[in-house]
């Protein structure tokens, strides 16, 4: 049996592997509780009785609730892990609909396609969290199609 310590740790890896030193304790504090497969592999990450962030079966990558996206964008300074959109989509990525790439301002130089960012105004205002599908280059030469497949938005 593998033990809960063993469990923390190896997602604080993931984590950091992911999003960069420190995110893993920053977003995985030692209270956190998992949800296991049937083969024992950690599937989802709880604090209290809401998910901070399931491991992607396919990929072994981790998705953020909007709570540990939050706690993200407080960690990293900007421009890291974000796809700044324009005003005009702000309503609707905060309800958790697409982000395409004509509304993208700005985006961190360093992120490839496939993955988890935080979608955010020009103010640098948390306004998601997703999937980046598309590499940044292909983003920012595109005036149409989708960006961001927004996983979830601050307004439920």
């Amino acid at each position: 049996m593998v033990s809960n310590d063993n469990l923390l740790q190896q997602v604080r890896v993931m984590a950091d592997y992911q999003f960069g030193k420190g995110c893993g304790e920053t977003l995985f504090p030692d209270d956190v509780t998992f949800l296991l497969s049937r083969t024992k592999r950690v599937r989802q990450i709880l604090s209290g009785n809401s998910r901070i962030a399931t491991v992607r079966a396919k990929d072994g990558t981790l998705t953020l609730s909007i709570e540990a996206a939050s706690i993200l964008h407080s960690f990293l300074p900007f421009p890291r892990q974000r796809v700044v959109i324009c005003e005009d989509a702000v309503p609707f990525v905060s309800k958790g609909k697409t982000a395409f790439a004509k509304h993208v301002l700005e985006i961190d130089p360093n992120l490839r396609s496939g993955e988890e960012v935080l979608v955010v105004d020009d103010q640098d205002t948390l306004l998601a969290t997703g999937q980046l599908l598309l590499s940044v280059s292909e983003v920012l030469a595109m005036d149409s199609g989708a960006a961001v497949d927004v996983r979830v938005g601050i307004e439920k």
